[in-house]
């Protein structure tokens, strides 16, 4: 785990500043191998007397790491506010013209993304101000790529959210015989589906979207921005309420 590598190298520097004995033997000048090796041997007998001092570390380190990670994160959502909420290229559902816009990032073949869809239909559904878009992220392989192509593809039809929710609404596993078999059933036009599936267009705006996705730090899907707040992973319904209410009190 590259987090704990980090954390193991720099216990003998932490262990190293700690020690009253290693801290008198420090000097500015430089070391020859024998006071190296009298260092070397403080910090490892430090170390065993004691270990706790290893966990302490790296929980520090992950601690630094997460706050790093949300402040870059805080920092991309605020750059990327067009991108995120108003690229025309986006499938947008609810009020086009609402006053809180929700963003998400999902995978066709993500279990947790189908675990919410029924949640996220009924916030849009219950909220007659609210403004949702759809940010297709296909990061589960090569089917989920497939089912995203066909989905924003089928856009062009003015079927996207009735092939969105097929899509969702689908178990088992994704391929292209199920996935053209779902645009048929909702009223695709399949030989055109598959033409405009490998359209520059399309292709362009998963390109963008995993950029994204990368930029502000979003690993896995689902993954939901709610005004400038960024919350990976799936969500109950309540929360999302909450969370609706809070960017709408901050205007």
């Amino acid at each position: 785990m590259p987090l704990f590598r980090s954390a193991l190298f720099a216990l003998p520097v932490a262990a190293l500043a700690l020690s009253p004995v290693a801290m008198a033997q420090a000097q500015p000048a430089a070391m020859d191998d024998a006071q190296r090796a009298a260092i070397e041997t403080v910090v490892r007998d430090y170390l065993m007397k004691n270990p706790e001092i290893i966990l302490q570390a790296v929980e520090a380190l992950q601690q630094r790491e997460k706050m790093a990670e949300a402040e870059r994160s805080k920092a991309a959502l605020a750059a990327n506010q067009q991108a995120l909420t108003r690229s025309p290229a986006d499938p947008v559902a609810g009020n086009p013209q609402g006053d809180v816009t929700v963003v998400e990032f999902f995978d066709y073949q993500c279990g947790y993304c189908k675990a919410v869809q029924a949640d996220t239909q009924r916030l849009i559904k219950d909220d007659p101000k609210l403004r949702f878009v759809f940010k297709e992220l296909p990061i589960l392989g090569p089917a989920s790529v497939v089912a995203s192509k066909a989905a924003l593809a089928s856009k062009a039809q003015g079927k996207y959210l009735e092939f969105h929710n097929a899509l969702m609404a689908q178990r088992g596993q994704l391929d292209e015989e199920v996935i053209l078999r779902l645009a048929k059933s909702v009223g695709l036009d399949t030989d055109r589906l598959k033409k405009d599936m490998e359209s520059r267009d399309v292709l362009s705006v998963i390109a963008a979207n995993q950029a994204l996705a990368e930029q502000l730090g979003i690993h896995g899907t689902p993954g939901f921005v709610f005004g400038t707040e960024l919350v990976p992973g799936a969500i109950k319904l309540e929360d999302m309420k909450r969370m609706v209410a809070a960017t709408r009190a901050k205007g």
